[in-house]
């Protein structure tokens, strides 16, 4: 398929003024200014000028896990039966026929990452997917991506319920450090045995198989952490432990932005357009992305839906930067630094020859308020189309 004469925003420091994009199966085969295509397709689409985007990305969100208008029945984003449930996958609990997925695609959310929440010191796997498809194993293309953490008050508040740990900051990093420390010797009474036949591998352990990739650093630690001190709880015991942490949520990162800047923290910001509904987010304001942008850190933007609805990741962004934000920031803070932070960017996050085929076309700003994509394409497929009425 060829996209004709299109404003080419790749994201990749490339802006087409006059540019074209051609895919093939499921990927883009080649995107570039109209001097360099060699010839135009009969059934090639005009964009007119338009201008193109990559599909936006919302890093972090509960969208099917948690469902749309429903209670008790859809709500599978916490096992509360454990504080420590490492094995929990995602995969086993999105509905991926919620209807917030189509909202998503409707506001050019191409991409989500969605998984346990926050009430467990160790929720579960989470998973990087796409919004549109017919089941799970057309949608999931990272599962998992990452082990998702929780520092601060949502354990202590589901357990303290239960009149039992953790009750409280400390108990919460202790349980932590003692999952990790467990498979970190599980990891090692395995490689013992491989080198010495007379000693048996451990008896199997789905908690501690579940962390070994945590460990060796090939899944990202997604760590729930609102208040400064959380934060910086969360970064020792990554550093402790060597792990690839993301801090989710960073909502005083801007009071420690230059500590987080000393060590290339990764984050997460969101969700935006909140009240301040529990003590964790006291200090909520959107300057926080502007401010740690001033100090060196491009962070992603998340709604962590269903608390803010996904189809306004775009208003999130578009807060953010009304707020002091950069507009190149914003843009990036939903596309390629969205990918690039939780490791999916060899796959979504931009424009270029062999990532998938997912972007949208708009004809306003994208981050204004009134802008809506007037086609959207996931993985080289049209899945919105709004030109002259239409809705594919």
């Amino acid at each position: 398929m060829q996209l004709i004469h299109g404003m080419i925003y790749t994201m990749e420091g490339d802006v087409y003024q006059d540019g074209y994009i051609i895919t093939e199966g499921t990927v883009i085969k080649a995107v570039g200014p109209m001097t360099e295509l060699a010839s135009i397709e009969e059934d090639a689409i005009d964009l007119q000028g338009k201008s193109v985007y990559p599909g936006f990305i919302d890093a972090h969100c509960h969208i099917g896990i948690c469902e749309d208008g429903l209670g008790f029945e859809g709500e599978d984003v916490n096992e509360e039966t454990h504080p420590l449930t490492p094995q929990m996958r995602a995969v086993d609990a999105v509905n991926f026929l919620d209807d917030c997925f189509g909202e998503a695609v409707d506001a050019g959310v191409t991409t989500v990452l969605t998984g346990p929440g926050s009430a467990n010191p160790i929720g579960g796997q989470w998973l990087a997917m796409k919004t549109a498809g017919r089941c799970m194993e057309d949608m999931a293309f990272a599962d998992p991506v990452g082990m998702k953490f929780a520092f601060g008050e949502n354990p202590k508040v589901s357990y303290n319920a239960k009149n039992m740990s953790p009750m409280t900051r400390m108990a919460t990093a202790a349980l932590i450090r003692k999952q990790l420390q467990k498979a970190r010797n599980y990891i090692e009474d395995i490689r013992r045995a491989e080198e010495d036949d007379e000693l048996d591998e451990p008896e199997f352990d789905e908690k501690c198989e579940a962390l070994i990739p945590v460990l060796k650093g090939e899944l990202k630690a997604f760590m729930h952490a609102h208040r400064a001190d959380d934060i910086m709880t969360a970064l020792r015991i990554a550093k402790e432990f060597s792990l690839d942490a993301v801090i989710v949520h960073a909502t005083e990162g801007y009071k420690i932005a230059d500590l987080l800047a000393e060590r290339d923290a990764k984050i997460i910001t969101g969700p935006i357009i909140c009240d301040r509904s529990k003590p964790e987010l006291k200090g909520l304001t959107p300057k926080n992305a502007g401010i740690l942008e001033s100090h060196g850190i491009q962070a992603a933007i998340c709604t962590d839906h269903p608390v803010i609805p996904i189809q306004y990741l775009p208003l999130s962004a578009a807060i953010c930067r009304k707020e002091g934000l950069s507009s190149k920031a914003a843009l990036e803070s939903i596309t390629i630094r969205a990918a690039q932070i939780v490791g999916i960017d060899h796959r979504v996050g931009s424009l270029k020859a062999g990532k998938d085929a997912d972007f949208c076309v708009f004809s306003a700003d994208p981050l204004s308020v009134d802008a809506s994509p007037e086609m959207v394409f996931i993985n080289g497929t049209i899945v919105r189309d709004h030109r002259n009425g239409g809705n594919a």
